[in-house]
């Protein structure tokens, strides 16, 4: 496992992928600096016959720097804010959360 996250921490040292953030547990307080992934792709929500584009963006971040994420926790990143939707998951490997997130 120490060659997992060994790759998981040079991955988020590389400035050219990760970034600094704050998650703000519950959504509030001065926050905990942590090194975030962010993709952003966009969705499509369908209402019937309607359908609408929506912007989304998804965090990576590593189970070192943040234990315990929860739905409603916030994630500043380039200076936006982002609320936790939904239950955060981890990856196989158990290193890493995925944060599915909204602006807030």
């Amino acid at each position: 496992m120490t060659v997992f996250a060994d790759a998981f921490d040079d991955l988020f040292a590389d400035s050219n992928v990760a970034r600094d953030a704050v998650w703000r547990p519950g959504g509030t307080g001065d926050g905990i600096p942590v090194r975030a992934i962010a993709r952003r792709p966009d969705r499509e929500v369908e209402f019937g016959d309607i359908a609408v584009h929506t912007a989304t963006a998804v965090f990576e971040v590593r189970v070192s720097e943040m234990p315990n994420p929860a739905e409603g926790d916030t994630v500043i990143f380039g200076g936006e804010t982002f609320v936790v939707q939904g239950e955060p998951t981890r990856d196989a490997e158990r290193l890493v959360w995925t944060l599915d997130t909204r602006p807030a």
